[in-house]
Formats: C-alpha cells, structure tokens, sequence
C-alpha cells in the first residue's frame, strides 16, 4: 500500500512536470516552473560563478609575477576592475553588445528594458543573438558579463609595478561600456564578422585578443619599469616574488576555464559542454607539456613560469575552437600554442617590459587560436552550431581561414586603435605612470599606504627579526652590513 501510493505521488509529480512547459507571454517572461529552463539556468549562472572566480586566478598570477612592495595593489586593481566592469556592463554593455541593431553596435530601445535594465523572474528581453539559449536574460546578462570583466583583467597584466591607480578606473569605464561590447556584437551579437561566419566559440579574439590588444597599446604608452633594460638595451631579469602564487593562479584558470568555455554553450540539455570540457582540458595539457619539454630543450632546466604560462596558451588557445574541433585537434592546438608561448616571451622580452608574459599567451597564442577554426573546424560541428563551416583540413577550402584571419586582424587592429587613443587621452591628463619615487618605493605603499608583506619592510610589534634595509634591498638598491633588529 505504502508503495502504491509513492507511484501514484511520482505519477503526479511527473504530470505537474509536464504541463508546466517554457511559454513567452505578451511581457516576455518564460515561465520560472519549467524543469528545462531551470536546468539550463542553473548550468549557465554555475559557469558564470566559475569564470568569476578566475578573478582570483588572474590576481595570483600577477601577485606571483610581481615583487613584494607591489601586490597589494593588483588585487586592489582586480576588486574595483572587477567592480566597474559589472556596473557599466549592466548600464550598456550589455545593450550594445547583444540589442538588436545593425552591424556595427547592437542596442535595446527603452532605458530599463536593454540598457540598465530591469528584471521580473523569467524575463527574456529582445536578443536574438542569443536566442539559441532559453535560459533568461538575467542569466545570460551575468555570463556575458563575466567575460567582459575577464578581458578587462589581462589588459593590465603588461603593464604591473609602474601604472596609477587611477589609470585602471578610467580605461576600465568605456573599455566595459563601449569598446569590450562593440566587438562582442560584431562575432556574438549579430554584428558583421558574425554575417561572415567567424568562429569563436568561447573568446579567444572577443575576450583575449581585445584585452591583449589593448595592454599592448598602453604598454607602448607606459614603458618598461625601471632597471629593465641596462644602459646597453639588453632586459634585466626582474622575477617575481612568489611562483607558488603564481602557479595557484594558473590552476585557478585552468579550473575556472570549464566554465568559460563549456559554458558557453548556453545550455546543458544538448549535452554538447561536455564535448567541450574535453578539448579544453586537452589543449592545455598538451601547451603545459609543450612548453616543459621545449624550455628544458632550450636551457635544461624546467622553468616553473614557462610551464604555467604554456598551459595558459593552451587554454586560451582553444577558446575559439573549443566548441567546433574533435580531440586530436585541439592536442595539435594546445601544443603549437604551446610553443609560440615559449619562443615568443623571450622575444618580447628584449624589446617590451611585458611582466607576466600577456602579449604572448593572450595575444600571439589566441591568433593562433583563431585562426586554428579555419584549420580543424569540423563540419558537423559547424551545423550543429550554426555558425561558419568546415576547416581546411577537412574541406580542403581556404574560405573559414579567410574569414578567421579578418577577424583576427579586425579585433586586434580596431581594440589597439582605440586604447592608444584612450591611453594617451589619460597620460595627457592624469598621467599613466607614478613617480620614479614611487616606483621604487612600491606601489602599496605609495598608491594604498601599506605594504602587502607588512612584516618584510617595517618593524611588527612581536614579529621577527626586521633588517633596517629591508626597503632597500626589496627596491634593489645598495644595502648596509647592519645586523637586524628586534621588531
């Protein structure tokens, strides 16, 4: 008896289930008691959280790559980047972005249904750019919003230890409000690269290369910090504190990355995100092997650093293809980016202070990534999609290479154009760079007052012994024979 009245309460929970389908009303608003919407939601806002959290991944690595007078400041930078990101993507980005308009910039008419917009439960607003996914806007305005604030993140990774404070908040207002959006239209929104059939699944050239693209153009603006480079133009080695820290970073967006990438699949029903972990995981493996072998090749020794920032290269890479390659393709993909990784930081390094190696793994290795969809893109992946067609090696076309190395060419040319002009609007006001004061001294101190390591530069009531030099040797000048004192 108790059994047969458990099957009748199953029957009827399944009945309830079943008569409670996705419906769009006259308002907009899809009904919150549909299982698969609810199940779609969930999937997109969980991955949403984990390309959040590669926030702190960004901050470990560059607080590892960074000397010790300097990290409090990244994660200060991290905190209101992250910050203002989320307003102004909220107040336009995300109109511009993803509205109905025309090639160039997208946007929703009406203040409070697509630019600063307002929610009831369910609503879905007017985006057919991304009305393969019926999950809700709020849904979809969180985890596009994410990936603003990721490609906000490694603008800044070239340009550590000698950048005001105050530079990160005025780039950050129209890097989240127009120009992060403006390129997101143009592949994702229904913009003109997206009429051509340009691939990127995930944000190799939406999100790195824009960031890349324009640290790159502020790099060039702020110059390398002091004693990089020595009177006869040759780079001085400047490492970091901490390659644990830096390593944890690495793994931080090594997880944080099966968010970024199976995520944007916008749903979980079709199953095709685990397709997509997959490659991703596979990728970088194969740049963080790559590299291992190719700097030991190189300098027989395993640098902690180049295997880290291979594995990087490798996801980053992969980004694009992510969703429109098999296996074998992206171990070929991980491991090429693994490589330009590799060979191109030390390049880069003798004519660019380029602290934790961006234009290199964000820039050089995401081109590669791009432009990789043109290669192994496979054609049933494209339909399944909806978006381009087959790569090279399975057509035997040059067509998707044309189109992935316009856009490529596009994203990088258009986000440098306009961050050069931004960066030198902000260093013929404010400045860019702090005093060589400053610089020398530590940013914690000058910019937030208050080291990162309190206990290494100052004595600490109860602490340990404190070297009267410490200041000194940490901003690598001369230091005396003193013997340390108590604190």
């Amino acid at each position: 008896m108790r059994l047969s009245a458990r099957l009748r309460l199953g029957i009827g929970a399944a009945a309830v289930a079943a008569a409670l389908p996705a419906v769009v009303n006259a308002a907009g608003i899809t009904t919150p008691g549909s299982p698969v919407v609810a199940l779609n939601t969930v999937w997109v806002v969980i991955a949403a959280t984990f390309v959040l959290f590669m926030q702190a991944g960004f901050a470990m690595l560059e607080v590892g790559f960074t000397r010790m007078k300097n990290v409090s400041t990244v994660v200060a930078k991290i905190i209101v980047n992250l910050a203002i990101s989320s307003v102004m993507y909220w107040a336009v980005g995300f109109a511009f972005a993803f509205g109905v308009g025309g090639g160039f910039l997208g946007h929703l008419i009406g203040w409070g249904s697509g630019f600063a917009p307002s929610f009831l439960p369910g609503s879905t607003l007017d985006l057919p750019a991304l009305s393969g996914s019926d999950v809700p806007a709020a849904a979809k305005l969180f985890f596009e919003f994410v990936f603003c604030a990721i490609s906000l993140a490694i603008v800044w990774g070239t340009m550590l230890e000698r950048t005001k404070f105050i530079v990160y908040v005025l780039f950050a207002i129209p890097f989240a409000g127009f120009i992060y959006p403006m390129i997101s239209h143009w592949i994702w929104g229904g913009g003109w690269l997206a009429a051509l059939g340009a691939q990127d699944f995930a944000g190799s050239a939406v999100v790195h290369l824009t960031g890349a693209s324009a640290g790159f153009a502020g790099l060039l603006l702020l110059g390398p910090r002091i004693g990089k480079y020595g009177r006869d133009g040759k780079p001085n080695a400047i490492p970091g504190h901490s390659m644990p820290l830096a390593q944890l970073g690495v793994l931080i967006l090594w997880f944080g990355w099966f968010g970024f990438n199976p995520g944007s699949t916008l749903q979980a029903l079709n199953l095709h995100f685990a397709d997509v972990a997959v490659v991703t995981n596979l990728a970088a493996a194969a740049g963080a092997i790559t590299a291992m072998i190719l700097i030991y090749l190189r300098q027989s020794s395993l640098d902690v650093g180049m295997i880290g920032n291979g594995a990087i290269a490798g996801l980053a890479a992969i980004t694009a293809p992510s969703g429109f390659v098999q296996p074998w393709a992206a171990l070929i993909i991980g491991a090429v980016a693994g490589a330009i990784v590799t060979f191109a930081i030390p390049v880069v390094d003798r004519f660019i202070d380029d602290p934790v190696g961006a234009l290199s793994a964000h820039g050089l290795a995401c081109v590669w990534g791009v432009l990789s969809c043109g290669l192994f893109t496979d054609p049933a992946l494209a339909r399944f999609n909806g978006v381009g067609r087959g790569g090279l090696v399975y057509t035997g076309s040059f067509t998707q290479l044309g189109v992935q190395a316009v856009t490529a060419v596009t994203v990088v040319s258009t986000v440098f154009a306009l961050s050069l002009g931004l960066f030198w609007a902000i260093k013929r006001t404010v400045g860019l760079r702090v005093s060589e004061r400053f610089e020398i001294d530590g940013l914690d101190i000058s910019e937030h007052g208050m080291w990162g390591y309190p206990e290494q530069f100052m004595p600490v009531p109860g602490g340990a012994y404190i070297h009267p030099d410490a200041i000194a040797l940490a901003s690598g000048r001369p230091v005396s024979a003193a013997e340390p004192e108590r604190a």
